[in-house]
């Protein structure tokens, strides 16, 4: 016979052998499509978003979510050739918000953004040629003369 036992906060139940072999009565109740608080992902089968998506990361709350959701809506009913190209205003306008709550919305490091571009494809200031100089052997492609000699 099965029996209960409580250990402090927790609640322990042994069942024999017996209880296990007889098949459950447990019924599962079926997911709510039109319930907006599951988690359905981030469209809702209506087509409408769902704010409470974990996907969104909380965006759509807190100081600056309904400029958060009204440039995210924006994108996402956009018909134009380019996407979202109609809401650069709305997004400006959540950047802006954002930007007013650094604690919250933290930017990328200045010292990034504000660091020189990569000089893997520029030429080295030494070795450009100078612009009176002739080209010498090395800058010009080889002839068919100088190829065969």
């Amino acid at each position: 016979m099965s029996h209960c036992k409580q250990e402090g906060k927790d609640r322990i139940i042994f069942v024999t052998k017996e209880d296990h072999e007889a098949p459950s009565s447990a019924e599962l109740i079926a997911d709510d499509p039109n319930d907006p608080y599951e988690d359905q992902g981030l469209i809702l089968p209506s087509g409408e978003i769902n704010w409470n998506c974990p996907c969104l990361g909380g965006m759509a709350s807190g100081p600056c979510g309904e400029q958060f959701k009204s440039a995210f809506s924006c994108f996402h009913y956009s018909t134009e050739e380019v996407k979202g190209s109609d809401c650069v205003d709305k997004f400006r306008g959540m950047q802006e918000c954002m930007q007013r709550y650094p604690e919250l919305y933290p930017q990328e490091d200045d010292n990034e953004s504000a660091s020189p571009p990569s000089q893997d494809f520029a030429p080295e200031p030494d070795s450009a040629p100078e612009p009176d100089s002739a080209p010498t052997s090395e800058d010009t492609p080889p002839t068919e003369s100088s190829a065969t000699s």
